[in-house]
């Protein structure tokens, strides 16, 4: 895919895709070029092949009950940013870190900004540890539910999605001495949890 202009992709084919020797990201890349060009069809791939990941992304940070809806706005934006879709990384990067964007705008239009970031030391106590029970699966899902908003958003990002303190002070407009408290805090109360 070339760039030819802000908001215009142009697709080259490659000789050896033709040839039958192409591989999964160069479908990707064709179908992002496609979808910029305004093809319903190739950005409804290009849906179904990240949905599952930004659903499950949207459902650890927020909130379950409204994953679906904040899905459906991350995939909303996409179709009006495809234009600026550079190809400097690979599109499933580009919409990770959208969908990053957009559950954190939501998050604050849903007023769950207040009391975000809990420094006190015992701040995670009042987190109720798991009930007894002689099952012998544990609801990790429920057990992150259970953390308050901030320590939530910085274990999802650093163990879930892989993301530096420094990366998620940024995201999060914090200092990364609070990320790395926040992920502290939140191992502490999941251990606690789950044992």
């Amino acid at each position: 895919m070339e760039l030819t202009s802000p908001g215009a992709a142009t697709l080259r084919r490659d000789p050896d895709q033709a040839r039958g020797g192409g591989g999964t990201g160069d479908a990707e890349t064709a179908d992002v070029a496609l979808a910029a060009s305004g093809d319903g069809s190739a950005f409804e791939r290009l849906y179904r092949a990240h949905v599952a990941r930004v659903h499950s992304l949207a459902r650890r940070m927020i909130n379950p009950d409204v994953a679906d809806d904040i899905t459906q706005d991350v995939f909303v934006r996409a179709w009006s940013k495809l234009g600026t879709f550079r190809g400097e990384a690979a599109f499933g990067t580009w919409l990770h870190r959208l969908a990053i964007n957009v559950i954190l705008a939501r998050r604050t239009t849903l007023s769950t900004e207040r009391g975000r970031y809990h420094d006190a030391e015992h701040a995670l106590d009042a987190v109720p540890g798991r009930p007894v029970v002689h099952e012998l699966s544990l609801d990790f899902q429920q057990a992150i539910g259970r953390l308050p908003d901030g320590a939530r958003e910085v274990f999802v990002l650093h163990d879930v999605e892989g993301y530096k303190h420094e990366e998620i002070a940024d995201m999060l407009g914090i200092v990364p001495g609070t990320s790395k408290s926040q992920l502290h805090h939140a191992r502490m109360a999941l251990r606690k949890h789950l044992e």
